[in-house]
């Protein structure tokens, strides 16, 4: 072992399986996290490893692979303390160590960045806050206006695990998938402690109960969240962050278990033309346009918006057109098909 190389605090594995396929050989599964963390750095410690090597099991499963996903610091050693993770099969549950992504890269939103940094301050000393930690924040406001961005750069500025699973994964086909997701989810986050749990989409699971027929029968689903919430189990140093589009629709038992609600609004004139900017200098072709224009024309876009359907859907039509550069007429031509586009009905009513 290196002397310069250090010891690794998290590692995050995929499974890969067997060099041969045989059909009598078992596939292993993780059932506790717990146990295979002991198991694993009884046969890996003082491995030195680094994203994309691959490092085999060779005791109770021999020969099967799995690969390094990432790990912090990038390549280091596995020693007693390592935190080891590894990927389910449906990757319902993500885990995530975010890099080179700060609460400033997120354009304007000044409020709800403000607010956001109690969150950062707890990861950074849980200890410090006691029974008055942030352990539960609702992120709301309309799609595309930086609440998953926000929440990954207080987990990178923080250094912490970013654990996070979408609601509408949680629907399961048989009674208590759900449930016992959610309890993997905080089983995984008390392991990794300090972290962030983000609950994506929340409203598909926690819609006021007079939608039960939008929602369908996701009672058991909600009653381990609310477990989770209430901190049944010492969740210390795990903030949840749940982030919705629809806060109006959420149930009032589960929102009342949220101790601060933090809304994401549609940007300004001077945050469209801030993204405009920075996305403008990141373009592989020169950029021509007036962006002070398109931002005055584009007011009700999110961030998302102006990225994805009109700067994105511009650069592909002037590349594949042969052009060297983007001019206005480009972005007002894609600003103007967004606008015919949205007043379209919805396709059930051709049907």
């Amino acid at each position: 072992m290196a002397e310069k190389e250090v010891e690794l605090k998290y590692l995050i594995l995929r499974p890969l399986g067997y060099p041969l396929k045989a059909s009598f050989v078992e596939y292993p599964k993780v059932d506790n996290p717990k146990v295979f963390n002991v198991y694993a750095k009884e046969q890996w410690r003082g491995e030195l490893v680094y994203k994309g090597k691959l490092i085999f099991d060779m005791k109770m499963f021999p020969d099967f692979a799995f690969e390094v996903v990432d790990a912090v610091p990038p390549s280091g050693y596995i020693s007693d303390s390592t935190k080891i993770i590894v990927e389910s099969e449906m990757k319902i549950i993500e885990t995530e160590i975010v890099k080179n992504l700060k609460l400033e890269d997120v354009v304007g939103q000044e409020e709800a960045k403000r607010k956001a940094r109690v969150i950062l301050e707890y990861l950074k000393n849980p200890k410090k806050f006691g029974k008055w930690a942030p352990r539960n924040v609702l992120f709301y406001g309309p799609p595309g206006t930086g609440k998953t961005m926000t929440a990954k750069a207080l987990a990178n500025e923080a250094n912490a695990p970013f654990v996070s699973v979408k609601s509408t994964k949680l629907i399961g086909e048989h009674v208590g998938d759900g449930a016992r997701k959610i309890h993997e989810l905080y089983e995984r986050a008390r392991e990794l402690a300090p972290c962030i749990v983000f609950i994506d989409e929340f409203d598909a699971v926690a819609l006021d109960r007079s939608y039960q027929d939008l929602r369908g029968d996701v009672a058991e689903i909600v009653n381990a969240i609310l477990t989770e919430l209430d901190g049944i189990q010492n969740n210390e140093g795990v903030c949840t962050i749940a982030a919705t589009n629809r806060v109006e629709f959420i149930d009032s038992s589960i929102r009342s278990r949220f101790e601060e609600e933090i809304e994401f609004k549609l940007p300004s004139y001077e945050d469209r033309l801030e993204i405009l900017r920075r996305n403008a200098k990141e373009l592989p072709i020169k950029v021509s346009a007036k962006l002070e224009t398109i931002a005055e024309l584009s007011e009700g876009l999110s961030g998302r918006d102006l990225v994805e359907k009109i700067i994105k859907s511009t650069l592909h039509r002037v590349i594949v057109e042969g052009r060297y550069a983007i001019e206005t007429e480009d972005f007002l031509n894609s600003l103007e098909k967004l606008k015919i586009s949205s007043k379209q009905p919805p396709r059930h009513m051709f049907v």
